[in-house]
């Protein structure tokens, strides 16, 4: 049986990617820490950390906080091969809606480079892009609202054009609320208030009026329904939670 390989901090680093200050960063704050070292007293990094370390930054990629990582890796109920299967799964239904997204921006470039030879085609400009699914609940849960029959009234008289730029500014907002998540901003971060304001009056402008508690009324649906956070959440693990309490945040000062 051939003896397993340790690696020093130097190799370990450049496997992995990351700086050799980083990981004895993660050292220092009880992250990740070797059991072994050489004699001279240097780090060594076996299968076991570098498992550990993998799980480490597949957390960062997702926008998790160090803290938060440590506390998931610790737990005596962390099950290796669930986190694994869960986080591909994820990054497989991911992959699937950007390479969804990506072909609507091709169908988009296409036509705008040569529209005499490329007709607009508004399904594929679309695509990835799915709200439809939603339209049966949305009347049964509010049919008889005022806002549900502003909506509606807005919404048919859309063009291609006007869905494509709903889609996009919905799509930059989540992004930028994502990218502040990640960064490692609170949802009460002024920058990030900003944002939540933004989708409020995203709602406002396209769709119906959107008032302070009417907002906190759709951050509460975009918690309790699985499917809005899990469109939400293909931006960032976490995201649904983080801009709903920015958006209650918001309500609450403004």
């Amino acid at each position: 049986m051939k003896p397993k390989r340790c690696y020093q901090v130097k190799q370990a680093a450049h496997i992995a990617g990351v700086s050799v200050r980083t990981l004895h960063h993660y050292d220092e704050i009880g992250l990740l820490v070797p059991q072994r070292r050489t004699a001279a007293g240097y780090r060594l990094y076996g299968e076991a950390e570098l498992l550990r370390l993998q799980q480490i930054c597949i957390g960062r990629e997702l926008g998790l906080p160090l803290e938060e990582i440590r506390r998931a890796l610790d737990d005596p109920g962390f099950d290796h091969v669930r986190a694994l299967t869960k986080q591909r799964s994820w990054l497989v239904s991911r992959a699937q809606t950007t390479a969804a997204m990506i072909r609507a921006v091709d169908a988009a470039l296409a036509m705008l480079e040569d529209p005499t030879e490329n007709a607009m085609n508004a399904k594929e400009l679309f695509e990835g892009f799915d709200s439809s699914k939603y339209e049966v609940e949305a009347k049964q849960r509010w049919g008889d609202t005022d806002a549900y029959a502003t909506s509606k009234k807005r919404t048919s008289k859309f063009s291609a054009a006007d869905w494509k730029r709903v889609s996009a500014e919905q799509t930059g907002i989540f992004t930028a609320a994502a990218t502040a998540l990640q960064s490692g901003k609170a949802s009460e971060d002024e920058s990030v208030l900003d944002l939540a304001e933004r989708h409020r009056q995203y709602i406002d402008r396209w769709f119906y009026p959107c008032s302070a508690s009417m907002h906190c009324a759709l951050a509460q649906m975009y918690e309790n329904d699985s499917r809005f956070a899990e469109t939400i959440d293909r931006f960032a693990p976490g995201l649904t939670q983080f801009l709903s309490a920015a958006i209650r945040e918001n309500a609450r000062i403004r």
